[in-house]
């Protein structure tokens, strides 16, 4: 059955194309061809492919922009913003730029498609034009060409300015430039939203410093467009690894009355108070209750009843399903309020946070190695382009580095053979080339530790386990040693290159006696951790867990030196914009 369309909505057009469905072959001839070049570009081929070697790519561009003036490959699907009557046939949906790109080619060539974006760059070269388009599904966006015999064109580029956001309805066409295969010929362009020259990312090179000034803007950069897919693509495959082994995914309170680290920098969580309006004749501390015994605020007039704050883990939560469940895992916002101003400190920060019932050390550190070559690899094989950026532009090196976290398996040492390793580099140096802070046994290692055994010492990440009692968490488990003034706990750090530290975790305290006294010894109040207490007391078992930072991960996968570039929006002290 043969029906007729009018091509581009109007009736009296020359060009009319008839649909013919034949043993499920569907061709569109048309009538008058030659008196009309084949201007609808899908009936090109009929003359020729004009991409071949004997046609220059201008004249390429020339023949297929006067094919290009005919409008009847736009898109009529729901989505579509480019037809403008019924009657026009709906060829193609809507497609991201990556999607183009990452198709192959040949399956591309012709195909009417909906394109939307924001323009990075425009160039008007009288009798053509040329966008890059970027919709933020690639770094690199993809090039439209815009004839001058389209609709509206001197219209357009009078509209047209670096990020503005437009729609294109074209054809896929074989690019003749170097850089991409493909480009798009366009045959319709519709700006949606103006930019005008106040538009603070214009076409030059900016800081970072200058982009967390703008952070609402800055997505639509390289640097951080590229960090946002990274990070997008590390949080699913977050997600798959531990679906894949097994884990339960477990949603912690943000809220918490419990200190998980002990280190008592918390945000408090209060309606107490008053807001400056309802307070009144009374000042606003009179009206802030006040336990007349103590004169410290009763916070038990407070809306939980209690003093309540901000999380800085969902460990001791997840610790409650492990009990139950087995291997479970929570990943989700974390805070801190520690007035730190460094590039590797944030107020708010993502933690993923697994716990494994029936567990020791040995067994996270075998899933934290794999969790991170997991990441790692996924993003390798996904986010070349991005990952070519930073290589290039970031952290020189990276690729090699990303290539050698899956090459080679994790380094391990003990704390107090690291101790050695560091205290034997430091007397071999110079005064002035020793470390800031000496290593000695008993202390925290520093990040300038932290680097230079992953880094120097073993070029590769290394887990460092077994640290001393006195500088660890009251949960982790001790190893029960006879000399106790070198007693340590079952924990470990995972240290890398150009990071430090990215994981933390141990093996928990599951004996009930040796957990209480430990938490008296610290000054901690038993009370307020009873239900954390009985899980030692039913039915307990030795369990294990870590926690990852996320935006740590983020920073060595991309290469960016300050934590601040690796989240949308930074929150540190003095900063809560946007």
């Amino acid at each position: 059955m043969d029906r007729a369309y009018v091509l581009n909505g109007n009736p009296s057009s020359t060009v009319v194309g008839f649909l013919s469905i034949s043993s499920g072959i569907s061709m569109i001839h048309t009538q008058n061809l030659v008196k009309n070049c084949a201007r609808t570009p899908r009936l090109v081929h009929s003359f020729g492919n004009l991409n071949k070697s004997n046609y220059s790519p201008f004249l390429s561009r020339v023949f297929r922009s006067n094919c290009a003036s005919n409008q009847c490959m736009r898109s009529q699907l729901s989505r579509s913003y480019c037809s403008t009557t019924s009657e026009e046939i709906s060829l193609e949906k809507y497609m991201k730029i990556r999607t183009i790109l990452d198709t192959p080619k040949e399956e591309m060539i012709e195909k009417s498609v909906e394109i939307r974006g924001w323009v990075r760059t425009f160039r008007d070269q009288k009798r053509f034009a040329f966008i890059n388009l970027n919709d933020g599904t690639n770094l690199s966006g993809i090039q439209v060409v815009l004839d001058s015999s389209i609709d509206s064109y001197a219209e357009t580029l009078q509209q047209l300015a670096t990020g503005c956001s437009i729609i294109v309805c074209g054809n896929v066409v074989e690019s003749p430039g170097s850089g991409q295969s493909v480009e798009v010929q366009a045959n319709h362009v519709k700006v949606l939203g103006e930019a005008p020259g106040s538009f603070p990312l214009q076409k030059k090179r900016h800081t970072l410093e200058y982009l967390r000034s703008i952070a609402h803007l800055r997505p639509r950069t390289n640097s951080i467009g590229a960090v946002a897919r990274i990070r997008s693509a590390l949080a699913l495959s977050v997600h798959r690894f531990f679906d894949e082994k097994g884990f339960l995914h477990v949603h912690t309170p943000i809220i918490t009355a419990s200190d998980c680290e002990g280190a008592g920098e918390m945000f408090r969580v209060t309606t107490l108070l008053p807001e400056e309006q309802e307070t009144g004749s009374k000042s606003v501390k009179e009206e802030i209750p006040v336990d007349k015994e103590s004169g410290k605020i009763d916070y038990s007039k407070d809306f939980f009843g209690k003093s309540a704050f901000l999380t800085v883990s969902g460990q001791l939560s997840a610790e409650t399903y492990a009990c139950a469940l087995g291997d479970v895992y929570t990943f989700g916002p974390t805070f801190r309020a520690e007035n730190s101003n460094t590039t590797r400190h944030l107020a708010e920060f993502w933690m993923i946070e697994p716990e494994m019932a029936f567990a020791t050390l040995f067994d996270v550190m075998e899933n934290a190695e794999a969790l991170v070559k997991y990441c790692v690899s996924n993003v390798m094989e996904h986010h070349k382009e991005d990952l070519a950026f930073f290589d290039k532009f970031i952290q020189k090196g990276l690729l090699s580095k990303l290539e050698k976290v899956l090459d080679q398996p994790f380094a391990r040492v003990s704390y107090s053979e690291a101790i050695e390793i560091l205290e034997s580099i430091d007397s071999k140096r110079s005064k002035k080339e020793q470390f800031q802070f000496s290593p000695k046994w008993g202390s925290d290692l520093q990040t300038e530790h932290e680097r230079y055994l992953a880094e120097t010492h073993f070029q590769r990440p290394v887990f460092v386990y077994d640290y001393p009692e006195g500088i660890k968490a009251f949960y982790m488990k001790s190893n029960g040693l006879a000399d106790k003034e070198k007693e340590t706990v079952s924990a470990m750090d995972l240290l890398v290159p150009g990071i430090g530290e990215l994981v933390g975790g141990s093996q928990r305290e599951h004996r009930l006696e040796v957990l209480e006294h430990k938490m008296k010894q610290l000054g901690l109040e038993v009370e307020p951790y009873w239900w954390y207490l009985d899980l030692r007391r039913f039915g307990s078992v030795p369990h294990s867990g870590y926690g990852l930072g996320f935006e740590r991960l983020v920073q060595f996968v991309t290469g960016m030196e300050n934590i601040r570039d690796v989240i949308p929006f930074p929150r540190f002290p003095g900063n809560a914009e946007f």
